[in-house]
């Protein structure tokens, strides 16, 4: 017997709640499961797990033994990979989380292109705009655009984003240039992702409430409706770029433009970053790092 034997099979049926659900999970019989259990616990001379005909419930010392347990099995797990991968066969699951638009255009896209290299690797992509805990709800990785609040994410750059004011020329005809940011007052703009616009004035950042006249949180529809003359709008780059370079929209009040701010890749710090991770992480960091601003992305 080695000291891995009743392991796998434990933990399986504190994950799963049963014996016969973790028999299921693992492709072998209800006795094997029982048998292997008992004889781990017959090795550690202690009882890990009450058992019922109607419930199970982990010992104290089950509960400690579970923690380390749960812990040596992901450890030998990542490490077959790792040499997996090293062979040049990466495989596995890769979770990763990604604002929708950005996600949608530009991400997505560069992990499909990754996938073509490594076909064994499955992948789980969650578009979202909300900000998920990555810990909580096991993700690999996250996307974040813009200024990161502090936390304990190891965070690296992929790529760098800048703030466009822009109105369509039609507008601009219609109502005037604005020339500083208090002439906004007099303009209509169109609120979409944030409820307020940023800007440096007299050397410090200073935030603006924008009207609410016309508002919605997505920089798609907000820029349909600055092209179609509707308003002054506030927008990444990655929205605008194209309309900027084709002067369907114009720049306004560059003088007082934020600086450039960052699109990252972040993960728990916690979390060993496995070497099919690492590939990624270095794959995008590659491809996004190389974007042209107001240009092709590829």
């Amino acid at each position: 017997m080695t000291i891995r034997d009743g392991v796998t099979e434990f933990v399986s049926v504190v994950e799963t709640e049963s014996f016969t659900a973790a028999a299921k999970s693992l492709d072998v019989s209800v006795a094997h499961i029982s048998r292997h259990v008992n004889q781990l616990e017959e090795r550690l001379g202690a009882k890990l797990l009450y058992r019922t005909t109607r419930k199970l419930r982990l010992t104290e010392v089950g509960e400690v033994y579970y923690h380390y347990a749960r812990k040596v099995l992901d450890d030998l797990q990542e490490a077959e990979r790792a040499v997996m991968e090293m062979e040049g066969r990466a495989l596995g699951k890769i979770r990763i989380t990604t604002p929708v638009y950005y996600g949608e255009y530009f991400v997505a896209p560069l992990i499909n292109d990754f996938l073509l290299d490594y076909p064994q690797l499955e992948l789980e992509l969650n578009l979202t705009n909300e900000t998920i805990d990555l810990v909580e709800e096991g993700y690999d990785l996250a996307i974040r655009l813009g200024t990161l609040d502090s936390s304990t994410m190891i965070c690296r750059k992929l790529a760098h984003r800048t703030q466009y004011l822009c109105a369509s020329p039609a507008y601009l005809a219609a109502h005037g240039i604005p020339q500083k940011p208090a002439d906004l007052a007099s303009h209509r703009c169109l609120g979409s992702i944030l409820d307020h616009w940023r800007f440096v004035e007299n050397g410090k950042l200073r935030n603006r409430r924008v009207g609410s006249a016309w508002s919605c949180n997505s920089g798609l529809v907000a820029r349909d409706a600055a092209l179609k003359g509707l308003g002054i709008v506030q927008l990444p780059d990655y929205y605008v770029q194209e309309e900027l370079k084709q002067g369907l929209l114009v720049s306004l009040l560059e003088e007082y433009r934020l600086p450039d701010d960052g699109i990252w890749v972040v993960y728990p710090h916690n979390r060993h970053l496995s070497p099919k991770v690492k590939l990624l992480v270095e794959f995008l960091v590659k491809k996004l790092g190389s974007q042209i601003r107001l240009g092709s992305l590829y």
